[in-house]
């Protein structure tokens, strides 16, 4: 009888301890959870680039983190639709210059575009070369742009295809610096005249901002009516979602899950870690 009533009671205390540790185990997924949402919604959150439009500064195969507290607070924040009213908490400007990730004004997928005209400025774009509150922004001709061809990189109509020193196959483009108001300088490639090298005059109104893509001739931007799975127009500030920050991770798309070494062949090392 007692043996019996011994086992009874370890049997009681091993499951009451197996409850407490699933418990455990449960409440540190939870906090885990709320801490990764936290993060995203507040501090950091990881975007891919899919497409060439911000070459060179941005390559297909890049993974950057964007600085979610920039610009404020807002539904666009959250990693998914909650369907919130519109509008921004602890809303701020970007600045001319800055490479922001925003919500495409119609089908709502993200988009990242270089900020180049604010409220209140009137932009043009005159035979490929921008005319800010009337003044042509500065443009210099700099070393051609060259990139190797890969699987994330092929080369655009506006390149010219080479044979590098060590054997490699690049695209090489024309690469040119801009110079905003206040001294804000980047680069930005063109292919030559193509039909968003002229823009009609307009003045961004109230709550928006003009985006372009730095591969000028390669970037359906705010020079173009917004349309879903196209072209983003003048973009409203309160679609923005966050500022680029660091590039974390980049690869030219060559390696192969079954092949871990190639996890490392594909990498582009110098890129990893570049700040913007």
């Amino acid at each position: 009888m007692n043996v019996k009533t011994q086992t009874e009671a370890v049997d009681i205390e091993e499951s009451e301890t197996g409850g407490e540790s699933w418990w455990s185990f449960a409440k540190f997924v939870l906090k885990l959870v709320a801490f990764v949402l936290i993060f995203r919604i507040c501090v950091f959150s990881p975007y891919s680039i899919p497409s060439e439009s911000m070459l060179p500064r941005l390559m297909n195969g890049d993974y950057l983190l964007a600085a979610k507290w920039s610009y404020g607070f807002s539904g666009n924040s959250l990693p998914f639709d909650l369907g919130l009213p519109k509008g921004r908490i602890l809303a701020s400007e970007p600045e001319r210059g800055d490479v922001v990730i925003f919500k495409h004004p119609i089908d709502n997928t993200d988009y990242i575009k270089r900020v180049i005209a604010l409220p209140g400025d009137t932009i043009a774009v005159l035979g490929g070369q921008l005319v800010l509150n009337g003044k042509f922004v500065p443009r210099e001709q700099i070393s051609d742009f060259d990139i190797p061809v890969s699987v994330n990189t092929q080369c655009s109509w506006g390149a010219e295809e080479e044979t590098a020193e060590d054997g490699t196959q690049i695209c090489r483009y024309r690469r040119f610096k801009e110079t905003l108001p206040g001294g804000r300088s980047y680069e930005v490639l063109d292919f030559g005249l193509t039909q968003g090298d002229d823009f009609k005059a307009a003045t961004i109104p109230e709550g928006h901002m003009f985006v372009m893509g730095d591969n000028r001739d390669n970037s359906r931007d705010s020079r173009f009516e917004a349309a879903a799975g196209d072209a983003v127009g003048i973009v409203p500030q309160e679609n923005l979602v966050g500022q680029a920050s660091v590039i974390m991770w980049s690869t030219d798309g060559s390696a192969e899950w079954v092949k871990p070494w190639t996890w490392f062949s594909s990498a582009r090392w110098n890129r990893i870690g570049s700040v913007f």
